[in-house]
């Protein structure tokens, strides 16, 4: 037990405002309050430990106490603690950039930093207008992103995310933005009003990439600026693209001039064993939003790569991209991500995550013979299991089914476990796993029997 435990509890109650948190809920019980960590593991302040399954928030990478993030962390701050790159520069964001710019695919080479991913997805956004501004196409401001994606919280963000319940006491938000069909392939026939079931992937993915083309027409494609897709979309519990489906999605981006725009937040830096998703799935965007994974967590940090292309009216005479945030690029936290990434290639992390994906999936889907397991889904290190009450007919849950089962008893029951992951039903009641990059088969083994105790148990409480 931490020796100032109480006192913590009773601070946290009465000053710390945690985020998307219910506060009401710690009304009888106490805060959770994790103090070390250490490779793929957790400890909170009474001594307990807990597997990491969600690496943080998609963030832990290379894992907890690694010294070497820290050392640079603290080797930078000595040195140069801050200086903002409004006009000037400094070593660690240059080396930064150019390393950043090394892995991004295709022309993508410029970098702009950010304090986190919402800020990069505003930037990208903020980009996109303002480039068609000044290349003679000042109609051009929309955005097309998916349903139940999410892309962040500032007003900017939150206004491409595809979430109605996220979004409605904030309204009303930035205008102009418009939501096409996700790839969800086990609710294809809902999705598509049972024109197709999801058994041929490639027409599903015909069919939703096709979505998007007719958004843009529906919209007018002088209006459209830009379309906003996830490699694997996160909410709703991790959707893989079917196959052929950013392919087509580029075709129609260049039909019409759009700018296609991957929101690689969540799954860039490892998450699905390649630097971007964009290069595990094969496609060419214009731009990378990035953040978390850039880190490993040991520093605050985002980023927007594009291209020359979108830079050039930038670089005339006087004109300036009138955008930019204080911490973004900060010596501290660029010095930290430039670390991150060469212990990335020391340890080949990419390499373990490939070596290892195809064991972990088979792991997770041994929980496929439980009643309540209707779909296991993902790549990489990245996967969702969607929990169904009917495993026949995929019939979900209902609100009070999933306020009950899954935030009364899946959550707080994994959790006691000693699992950290990730309950949610901002689509269909999914469990979301996304552990650190270093982890094998033995911490997906892990996984699957505190899952398939807590989720037995689930099934006899519906």
């Amino acid at each position: 037990m931490h020796p100032d435990y109480d006192h913590l509890q009773q601070a946290a109650k009465d000053h710390l405002w945690l985020h998307f948190a219910r506060h009401g809920a710690y009304a009888e019980g106490d805060v959770p309050i994790m103090v070390r960590g250490e490779g793929a593991y957790l400890w909170d302040a009474t001594g307990k430990r807990y597997l990491d399954g969600l690496a943080g928030l998609f963030v832990s990478q290379l894992g907890h106490g690694r010294t070497e993030l820290a050392e640079a962390a603290a080797k930078q701050a000595q040195e140069l603690a801050f200086m903002p790159l409004w006009s000037y520069a400094h070593p660690p964001a240059i080396e930064l950039a150019e390393k950043v710019a090394s892995y991004a695919p295709g022309d993508l080479n410029r970098v702009f930093f950010t304090s986190g991913g919402g800020e990069a997805v505003e930037t990208a956004w903020k980009l996109a207008k303002n480039y068609f501004k000044l290349t003679g196409k000042p109609m051009k401001h929309k955005v097309v992103s998916r349903s139940i994606a999410y892309h962040g919280t500032t007003q900017g963000a939150l206004s491409i995310t595809g979430l109605p319940l996220l979004k409605q006491q904030f309204e009303p938000l930035v205008p102009s933005t418009f939501r096409v069909p996700n790839t969800n392939a086990y609710r294809a026939d809902e999705i598509t009003s049972g024109f197709l079931d999801g058994s041929d992937p490639e027409a599903f993915g015909r069919w939703a990439a096709d979505q998007v083309a007719i958004a843009i027409e529906n919209e007018g494609p002088d209006t459209v600026a830009a379309v906003f897709l996830e490699p694997v979309q996160n909410a709703g519990g991790c959707f893989p693209p079917p196959p052929g489906y950013f392919q087509r999605v580029r075709e129609i981006c260049d039909e019409y001039d759009v700018l296609l725009v991957s929101d690689e937040v969540i799954c860039a830096f490892g998450r699905l064993g390649h630097m971007f998703g964009a290069e595990r799935y094969g496609y060419q965007p214009d731009m990378i939003t990035c953040a978390k994974g850039i880190t490993s967590g040991y520093a605050p940090l985002g980023a927007m790569i594009a291209s020359d292309r979108l830079m050039e009216p930038f670089l005339e005479d006087k004109a300036m991209f009138a955008h930019g945030y204080t911490f973004g690029g900060h010596p501290v936290s660029t010095a930290v991500g430039l670390r991150n990434l060469e212990l990335f290639e020391e340890e080949r992390v990419l390499e373990n995550v490939r070596d290892n994906e195809a064991e972990c999936r088979a792991i997770l889907e041994r929980l496929l013979d439980l009643p309540i397991v209707g779909d296991v889904r993902g790549d990489g290190y990245f996967y969702g299991i969607e929990l169904v009450k009917d495993k026949a007919t995929k019939q979900s849950f209902t609100a009070e089914e999933s306020e009950r089962i899954l935030y009364g008893f899946v959550s707080k029951q994994l959790f006691a476990e000693g699992l950290y992951c990730r309950a949610d039903d901002r689509g269909d009641p999914v469990v979301q796993l996304a552990p650190p990059l270093i982890c094998g088969p033995e911490h997906f083994e892990e996984m699957e029997q505190v899952l398939r105790v807590v989720l037995d148990k689930a099934y006899s409480l519906l």
